[in-house]
């Protein structure tokens, strides 16, 4: 596999330099430098078992930004493995060749270092970053993102005292590359869960398998922001903290309305922001992620547990975990999730309300119906979308979208967007998104287990959820007056979700469960937006540093 550099464009370019001129005069550029290790001393789980650190940190280091700032992240890829980097919710405005799935870059080579230039054009809000390719988010690397408003737009909240990024997930025992192996045995593919939640890479407080466990020192009376992401691979959770209530204020870029919450629940790829006031007396308190659709009376080490520690307390946390909801309860969760709704007055990004533009009066261009289901095409178990497994090509789409229009990497629209194939078939599925068009996913799950799904490039609004199959006249029951905005959604086991995006990004855009064996095993599709304008200010040509790989290196 061939990898060179990239110096065409160069008229594009320097539109692109005024472009970029112009939008640098309200943010500032941020220069990172991360070197990726498998780490086998970390152990968070007193495990023999490699661990992906960056900058000998697990998690990850923070990244810290600003709305319209230019992140340059450059990595150096340590590992004995090709690698790349997703920044899970940020949209990348009009710059695809950032995204850092396969579908858009080449990975990086073991021994060399690529840089990525993205902006966080236009948002606000929590979310995280993790490595996309070859399972290795089993394995760590992932990390923490903040995009704060500028100075001058409102935050619809008091400032907190602090705040804390609470990175959750779920982590398997054995090591990624066995992890991975067994993706090829039926039992393990279709039935098999991991084996204990961690907070922040640490293990459940009193677990003898946990090396520390995470705690957050707080002042008494103060009131703190927690940024909460659930970074793991498999399971849904829910979060409380014994005794105290939280205020859900944001979710992946949103502000919400401000709601009480006893227990959030939060669903693989999703990210919150929730208030919580040190109002109790002195003392530790737990702090609970405990799955959802799993007994863990049987599965103990599934319920991770940190501290929230008053500072002037004396005592340790004691007695039984606070009570959460039945995990099995789905109107409780489903309850919730249509209680989360968008704060239509606040500012985000932008000084002028967030509900300046929504979705109550839209007309729509395009409709996809995807069910997710599972497969055996010959003997490897698969996810599929509609019947159709995705198969990696060697040339990431958007590299063969430029240089070849598709040609011999793959066909635009074959994918059945409105139905389900007969027979399950592999496929490099690219669909068709009507730039500036309104496009509803319908997305449905035949699956036992909790689906998350993501779109890439774009927030989409969550306009309804139900069980059953999905029709036309389950448009009835949408919301359509002040439906959240985000880019991961939770789709209930024998139910449907439904999302609106406005399609005004143009590029190539992993829409994907969230669920890391649905994703390796082919539950995914590329949504292509395309503008035949070659103004860079409506999409930015290939950068300076691209990584070319696959057809020959896409040209000679």
């Amino acid at each position: 596999m061939a990898y060179t550099g990239f110096n065409r464009c160069s008229i594009a370019w320097a539109v692109l330099i005024a472009v970029v001129l112009v939008a640098r005069t309200n943010a500032i550029d941020i220069f990172l430098e991360w070197h990726v290790t498998l780490d086998t001393t970390l152990k968070p789980v007193t495990r023999d078992q490699p661990v992906i650190a960056i900058n000998g940190l697990f998690p990850g280091p923070l990244i810290n930004a600003t709305t319209n700032d230019f992140v340059h992240v450059n990595i150096f890829n340590d590992m004995d493995e090709p690698l790349l980097f997703t920044w899970n919710g940020i949209q990348q405005r009009l710059n695809s060749w950032q995204d850092g799935v396969s579908g858009t870059n080449c990975p990086i080579q073991p021994g060399t270092n690529w840089t990525y230039v993205f902006q966080t054009k236009d948002q606000i809000g929590s979310f995280f970053y993790f490595p996309s390719i070859k399972f290795h988010k089993a394995a760590g690397g992932f990390g923490p993102i903040r995009v704060i408003n500028r100075n001058v737009i409102a935050v619809p909240f008091p400032r907190p005292e602090a705040e804390f990024d609470i990175l959750i997930g779920d982590w398997f025992y054995d090591s990624y590359q066995s992890t991975r192996a067994l993706m090829g045995t039926p039992l393990v593919a279709y039935h098999g869960i991991p084996d204990i939640i961690l907070m922040n890479g640490k293990g459940p407080f009193g677990n003898p398998m946990s090396k520390s466990y995470e705690s957050f020192n707080v002042t008494q009376g103060m009131t703190y922001r927690l940024r909460i992401s659930n970074v793991g691979n498999a399971l849904s959770f829910n979060f409380r903290i014994q005794n105290h209530q939280m205020v859900l204020v944001e979710t992946e870029g949103s502000y919400t309305d401000q709601i009480a919450l006893d227990s959030l629940d939060v669903h693989v790829g999703q990210s919150y922001s929730v208030l919580v006031t040190a109002n109790q007396n002195a003392a530790d308190y737990y702090m609970v992620a405990s799955p959802k659709l799993v007994n863990t009376s049987e599965f103990t080490s599934l319920v991770g547990i940190g501290v929230l520690h008053y500072s002037n307390s004396v005592s340790q946390v004691s007695g039984p975990l606070p009570d959460g909801p039945d995990p099995f309860d789905l109107d409780f969760s489903v309850d919730q999730a249509k209680s989360i709704r968008w704060n239509l007055t606040a500012g985000a990004a932008r000084p002028n309300p967030q509900g300046t533009f929504n979705a109550s009066n839209v007309t729509l261009s395009q409709t996809f119906i995807l069910q997710s289901s599972v497969a055996d095409l010959g003997d490897e178990p698969r996810y599929v979308v509609n019947n159709v497994s995705y198969r990696t090509p060697e040339t990431p789409l958007k590299l063969a979208d430029y240089y070849v229009n598709g040609t011999g990497v793959y066909q635009l629209d074959a994918f059945p967007t409105h139905y389900v194939n007969d027979d399950a078939e592999y496929g490099v599925s690219v669909v068709t998104g009507i730039h500036k068009g309104w496009i509803e996913i319908v997305f449905m799950n035949t699956l036992d287990a909790m689906d998350s799904w993501h779109l890439d490039g774009f927030g989409f609004y969550v306009v309804g959820f139900g069980n059953g199959d999905w029709s036309t006249d389950s448009r009835d029951t949408y919301n359509l007056y002040d439906p959240v905005v985000r880019s991961t959604i939770q789709v209930y086991p024998g139910g449907w979700t439904v999302v609106y995006a406005f399609l005004d990004n143009p590029g190539m855009w992993n829409l994907r469960s969230q669920l890391l064996k649905h994703w390796y095993l082919g539950q995914e599709l590329y949504v292509r937006v395309f503008d035949a304008d070659p103004n860079p200010a409506k999409e930015r040509p290939p950068p300076e540093n691209l990584l070319r790989c696959g057809y020959k290196a896409i040209t000679t």
